[in-house]
């Protein structure tokens, strides 16, 4: 069989999973086993209409009701109101239809935050066409793998990206459309043009049919921390689900400030939910320690997204006496760990966490007021999670497990993987889909984040969660990053190690460090290694590389607690 024909036979499973779900659902009572969470309220599977989830709709429909409105400030840039964004939306979309871009054709973006990046996919979707955006580190083989697996024909980029296209194979790429200064690569193998917009959107063809809420809107390729990326393929039902339908406490005056990357559903779902309900968004083209309060400022926005390190990076940057002169009144913190009711006191802010990945549709959320670690929330509307063993048996309440999702609303998953129909099966094996994350469910309906599943750590017969000892260690002033990994002992079984970078302008000294956690932490946590690296190695998506830590051991330059000195080899 083809690859093609394999996805086509996996998507129709996948669809008769998803018909037998919604017919199983309606009118269903809840469910009240000792494990498994009760939904918020009654989740009587309704499918969405076109009107409230797809991307165009929602473009039309406020250009029309509120043209003068803004929807986006860019930071140290301009502002489009609704009208404006329409106008340039259609008049790229004229471009991509020029070029070749039908419904359903797939389309590559390889560019960062900024209004190429939001136009561009917005013009995708309004051909009723496939986003496919491509992280901005990308290079060497993992870009060749994306451009291979995805089968676009037509990439919008900019000219210095475009050059790392003359190193790897462009798979089914035949145009590239250049975006920005700079002088284009030689490619001379692809048809490469400047993007340069038509004067009027009178060559946009008609839609051949209307776009549906169950369509692919995006094909998101995921980290790839272990392996290759996968590509997610996604609804604008999932999309709506994760972001629009995500979030409680959104006012008619708030502003939600994109500080991440829209090249991932992280920063993608908050585009969506502002869009969908016709608010703005103030942008920035990446996240900056020292530029963050600006723009939150300069934007005038009211809440956004801090995920990974940015809460840590903002709590240890010097404290000065504008550290509550703005607006922004509501942060989501993800994962929610030690440094959220710190952010909270030192910056006068509502703190929140959601839980998401970009196979599902943010299951769980939990705020305002919010102070436990690890807390991911409990389970919104059309979800129900629980934790399971190796073998998806529920566990009792509080004990550590995996947790797994469904959705009693139609096309609220992930559609499966692009071109891999057995990791799509795998991943939803009996009917749930495994997230690989390690959580406890306590006996008050909240669930919590303990791991990733293959990071979790053993030692001496008790489990360490990496996340739990590295928010200890981000306590302290002088660590700026930590990865916790095991490596193994003498003794056959793991030994801990740290591997952590220095906030700049501050040296780390190992002892005091681990002197420090030996205060705090019960012996077993404490570490027994620890590295001072530069910088932590992380994939193209910023994502920590645990993996390639594990795999150099201990190295050279390591601190062991046990010698009292640096290990020499």
């Amino acid at each position: 069989m083809t690859p093609r024909s394999l996805l086509t036979g996996a998507r129709a499973i996948w669809t008769l999973r998803n018909i037998l779900v919604s017919m199983f659902c309606k009118g269903r009572p809840t469910v009240t086993d000792t494990n498994r969470a009760t939904p918020n309220v009654d989740t009587t599977c309704a499918a969405l209409d076109g009107d409230r989830a797809v991307l165009r709709a929602m473009i039309d429909r406020y250009a029309t009701e509120t043209p003068d409105a803004p929807f986006v400030t860019f930071y140290e840039g301009d502002t489009w109101n609704f009208h404006e964004l329409r106008t340039r939306v259609r008049r790229r979309a004229a471009l991509l239809a020029k070029v070749g871009v039908a419904q359903d054709d797939r389309v590559l973006t390889f560019l960062g935050n900024g209004p190429d990046l939001l136009v561009t996919w917005f013009a995708i979707n309004y051909l009723g066409a496939v986003y496919v955006p491509v992280n901005t580190a990308l290079l060497g083989d993992p870009l060749a793998h994306i451009l291979d697996d995805a089968g676009a024909a037509v990439m919008v980029t900019r000219p210095d990206l475009a050059a790392r296209l003359a190193d790897v194979p462009a798979g089914a790429v035949k145009t590239v459309l250049l975006a920005g200064e700079g002088a284009a690569p030689e490619l001379p193998d692809l048809d490469c043009h400047r993007l340069v917009d038509p004067a009027d959107d009178a060559d946009l063809p008609a839609l051949q049919r209307a776009i549906a809420p169950w369509d692919t809107q995006a094909i998101m390729y995921t980290s790839g921390t272990t392996g290759k990326a996968k590509g997610v393929l996604s609804s604008y039902t999932q999309l709506y689900t994760m972001g629009p339908d995500a979030f409680d406490d959104v006012r008619p005056d708030d502003r939600c400030l994109i500080c991440g990357p829209i090249f991932h559903c992280g920063s993608t779902l908050y585009v969506y939910a502002m869009l969908a309900r016709g608010l703005p968004i103030g942008m920035m083209a990446e996240f900056k320690t020292d530029r963050f309060w600006d723009a939150v400022r300069e934007t005038g926005s009211t809440y956004c997204l801090l995920l990974g390190v940015m809460a840590s990076f903002l709590l240890k940057s010097p404290e000065t006496p504008r550290d509550k002169d703005h607006a922004l009144r509501k942060v989501f913190i993800v994962p929610f760990g030690e440094d959220g009711p710190a952010f909270a006191a030192r910056f006068g802010t509502q703190v929140w966490t959601i839980y998401n990945m970009t196979e599902i549709a943010s299951p769980l959320h939990a705020g305002p007021g919010i102070t436990d670690k690890g807390l991911a929330g409990t389970p919104r509307d059309w979800w129900d999670c629980k934790v399971v063993d190796e073998n998806d048996i529920d566990v009792p309440r509080g004990q550590v497990g995996e947790l797994v999702v469904r959705s009693s609303r139609p096309w609220a998953l992930m559609q499966g993987y692009h071109n891999a129909p057995e990791a799509t099966a795998q991943a939803m094996r009996n009917g749930w889909f495994h997230t690989g994350d390690s959580f406890r469910h306590d006996p008050d309906g909240r669930f919590f984040f303990v791991d990733r599943l293959k990071d979790v750590i053993r030692r001496r017969g008790e489990n360490i969660s990496s996340f739990a000892l590295e928010g200890q260690v981000l306590q302290h002033a002088d660590v700026r990053e930590c990865a916790a990994i095991a490596v193994p002992s003498e003794h056959g079984e793991d030994e801990v190690m740290i591997c952590v970078t220095p906030v700049e302008g501050r040296s780390i000294e190992a002892g005091a460090v681990l002197e420090d956690l030996a205060g705090r932490l019960p012996r077993f946590m404490v570490p027994r290694y620890l590295r001072v690296m530069d910088s932590l190695p992380k994939t193209a998506s910023g994502k920590v590389e645990k993996h390639v830590m594990r795999a150099e051991g201990v190295t050279a330059d390591t601190f062991d607690s046990a010698a009292g000195l640096r290990k020499t080899g």
